[in-house]
């Protein structure tokens, strides 16, 4: 199996047991060891999963002031969290790729392999919730036509982002690219980086 698919499988499990109760503030149980790669996937995956809701939950018209500040808080949270398991995932790859060396001429690729499996992670979410919406029996025919349309989309994009993805890993084994990672350093959420933060200290 490739890396992708497993990743994806993974990503449908995560996605699966989120929907059992559907509930933004239920308690994460990774059913992985803690070691293992798939504990990872796992856990990125419900990240991204409770942050979809979340945003569902924020474009309620009628979401009282307070508790709109308090889920901005908490979508800032996980943003933050989100980025934290891609860099955790990237130091996977790095290390199980240490031992390679680069051709001399190996390329860089445009992003990181960690980034790649965080979009296909997203786009996980958007097929589940895609066939949702073109099954919904309370919605109009017009309706699940047009979702349907848009599901054959997002599962074609699934097929060349898997491509690509399983192309880059195998092009790092192999020396002709290499990886190099950016850490994010986000300046926002810095209390010495961000001036309305560190102006409040002062």
């Amino acid at each position: 199996m490739s890396f992708s698919d497993f990743a994806f499988e993974i990503f449908e499990k995560s996605i699966s047991n989120y929907h059992i109760k559907d509930d933004v503030y239920q308690e994460l149980v990774n059913p992985f060891a803690d070691k293992d790669i798939s504990h990872l996937l796992y856990h990125k995956n419900w990240i991204d999963t409770v942050q979809w809701h979340y945003e569902d939950i924020i474009r309620d018209p009628k979401i009282e002031p307070v508790a709109a500040l308090e889920l901005k808080r908490k979508i800032d949270a996980s943003n933050q969290e989100r980025t934290d398991m891609v860099e955790y995932l990237d130091s996977y790859f790095l290390d199980k790729y240490k031992s390679v060396v680069p051709s001399a001429n190996a390329t860089i690729n445009t992003e990181s392999p960690a980034w790649a499996i965080d979009r296909l992670s997203i786009l996980a979410l958007k097929i589940y919730h895609m066939k949702e919406e073109a099954a919904r029996k309370d919605a109009s025919d017009a309706h699940r036509a047009k979702c349907q349309e848009k599901l054959n989309v997002l599962l074609e994009q699934r097929v060349d982002l898997s491509t690509a993805i399983d192309q880059l890993l195998n092009d790092i084994e192999s020396g002709s690219k290499y990886m190099k990672v950016y850490k994010q350093m986000k300046m926002y959420n810095d209390e010495e980086l961000n001036p309305v933060l560190y102006q409040k200290k002062s």
